[in-house]
């Protein structure tokens, strides 16, 4: 075991390296920028991406804005249960972030969109609307990004073909943003 073990956080180690560092700084930008004007945060994804998404918005709301004035404002899609079965039932699935963006995204707001692959056709239509609409779109993706990748304005992207270490990246990206926009403006810095 110790040897997969090796391997697998070799893998990570490896992957972490070969981040685009400019990239990554372009988007944590974005979402500062979005705080600054007090714009409305929208972040989703589906399965592990969800749980993604649901501890960024947690981070956000409760981690990096403690002991702020101004707090952020990230709403996660994926995290009303009912709303999600709704919209489901009564529409289709491709269209449960969608719906949700519809009569309220603005152009000033953000859009943050995980998918492992950039493929999925629920996030897709999401972002696509998102353009329409003018809002900005953070792309957080593995594999090749997909065509999530081609669309988003900002890219955390993880370029590796293993769900498990792309979804692994992610987490870190969050973590990442709490330590260096913890400290913005008066707000709770983690070391």
């Amino acid at each position: 075991m110790q040897e997969k073990i090796r391997t697998y956080l070799d893998r990570e180690v490896e992957t972490i390296r070969n981040l685009d560092i400019e990239e990554l700084e372009r988007a944590i930008g974005a979402i500062r920028d979005a705080y600054e004007r007090e714009a409305v945060i929208y972040i989703f994804g589906n399965g592990g991406s969800a749980a993604t998404a649901s501890h960024f918005a947690c981070d956000f709301n409760k981690g990096i804005s403690e002991g702020r004035d101004r707090k952020f404002r990230m709403v996660c899609l994926n995290d009303n249960t009912p709303t999600l079965m709704a919209i489901a039932n009564d529409f289709s699935y491709e269209d449960i972030f969608r719906y949700q963006l519809e009569g309220r995204l603005r152009p000033e707001d953000l859009v943050i969109a995980i998918s492992g692959s950039g493929n999925s056709k629920n996030i897709i239509k999401a972002v696509e609307y998102a353009k329409e609409t003018g809002a900005k779109v953070v792309g957080i993706t593995g594999y090749s990004g997909g065509k999530l990748r081609e669309l988003a304005d900002y890219h955390m992207h993880t370029e590796i073909d293993d769900m498990q270490i792309a979804e692994d990246i992610h987490m870190i990206f969050d973590h990442m943003m709490f330590f260096v926009l913890g400290s913005l403006g008066g707000g709770k810095q983690t070391i």
